[in-house]
């Protein structure tokens, strides 16, 4: 009898699928899924609308991504970042920031080579080391502030670790990470030889004193880490999946021989509306910051007044607030209890950790702020009940 393989057998329907499904079910105020409820800035979307019917981009673009989207991801970096990215050889445009992981993983990678997560993880990282061949080597964040432990740190590295899968600013925890922090990362990368991944979607997305600092942007890191990112999360348009990868064109040249036989090209009217996004001024990052302060501060206050624990996020659009003086259970369970009897759903963080270290994330649940400011007073009000 026929049969679906071995490599996907271990992956059924994720936690995300279930509370949007349980979430629906229940008339739940959904703020599990980082999925904005509101509309990208209308000039980006009428971008896209203008080279849709334009009739020059709606055949098969560059597989290495449009020219315009390209020159305008160079430009961006350079501005932002300082950073000399050749629009010609490094940089590879690709369907969202997932693709661009696992091509980067597929490209960059060996089976049997041992590759460094940060715990908790996007949860999409482990699938894509295994799919790979590789073997993930796990290094916890501490809660309650959620910081490495450089000897647990430096004890992951060994002759063995190809790379290591960077995210900053952090999901869920909503860490920016400090540049002391990174320099012990990025001088063990250098001791030991190792590619950094570096998962960047929400470098725009920074609070208060925070400041995003790719890990590309120090000393002798360049040459040795390729950066992703995406215009889903800066520009609130996260069905586009249009997302990239960046970096020397010596690790470039490998993760594109593996993108052409992944997705081989993307959207390519939606390229030309993201070479558009990518010019916006720095007015436009600050008001993006200026409006999620606000829903951070809206949803942390109603998280306070329910009874959660937690420290507010320097980044992301993302909160892990600590239930365990509202709750007797795991998250797990907790998720679905707040999903159908409270009414707002949350995600736990059991997919973002290695069964060995799921403990940590037992009494945690991550809420997303990415919402209308009348979407979190409602779950805020709902969120009440649990005092009751």
């Amino acid at each position: 009898m026929s049969k679906t393989s071995n490599r996907v057998a271990p992956y059924g329907t994720t936690i995300f699928a279930e509370i949007n499904q349980l979430s629906a079910q229940h008339n739940a105020i959904n703020l599990g899924q980082g999925r904005p409820d509101f509309d990208g800035p209308p000039d980006i979307i009428a971008a896209a609308v203008g080279a849709l019917q334009d009739g020059r981009f709606n055949q098969y673009p560059p597989m290495t991504g449009s020219v315009a989207m390209r020159q305008a991801l160079a430009n961006h970096a350079g501005a932002f970042y300082g950073l000399n990215v050749d629009p010609n050889q490094g940089i590879i445009i690709t369907a969202g920031a997932t693709e661009a992981i696992f091509s980067s993983v597929l490209g960059l990678v060996d089976p049997g080579d041992e590759v460094i997560l940060i715990e908790p993880f996007f949860d999409s990282y482990v699938p894509n080391l295994t799919f790979a061949g590789a073997i993930p080597v796990y290094v916890p964040l501490r809660p309650p502030g959620w910081t490495l432990d450089p000897a647990e740190l430096r004890a992951a590295f060994s002759s063995k670790t190809r790379a290591l899968i960077w995210n900053s600013p952090q999901n869920p925890t909503g860490r920016v990470f400090t540049r002391e922090e990174m320099m012990l990362v990025a001088d063990l990368c250098k001791e030991f030889d190792v590619t950094v991944i570096s998962d960047e979607v929400y470098e725009h997305l920074t609070f208060g004193d925070a400041r995003h600092i790719p890990i590309a942007t120090l000393p002798g890191m360049f040459e040795r880490t390729v950066t992703v990112s995406s215009l889903g999360k800066s520009y609130s348009v996260t069905g586009w999946k249009i997302g990239w990868v960046y970096g020397p064109n010596h690790l470039i040249s490998g993760i594109q021989r593996a993108h052409q036989f992944v997705t081989y090209a993307v959207m390519g009217p939606a390229q030309e509306a993201g070479a558009y996004a990518l010019a916006q001024p720095g007015s436009y990052y600050e008001e993006l910051q200026a409006m999620y302060s606000g829903k951070r501060d809206l949803l942390m206050d109603g998280l306070r007044a329910a009874g959660f624990k937690f420290i507010a996020p320097e980044g992301t659009y993302f909160i892990l607030a600590d239930f365990s003086d509202l709750y007797d259970g795991d998250a797990v369970s907790f998720a679905r209890y707040l999903t159908t009897e409270i009414g707002v759903g949350c995600i736990p963080p059991a997919p973002f950790y290695s069964e060995a270290n799921r403990h940590i994330g037992d009494n945690w649940a991550r809420f997303a702020f990415c919402k209308s400011d009348e979407t979190l007073r409602a779950a805020n009000e709902r969120l009440l009940k649990l005092k009751k």
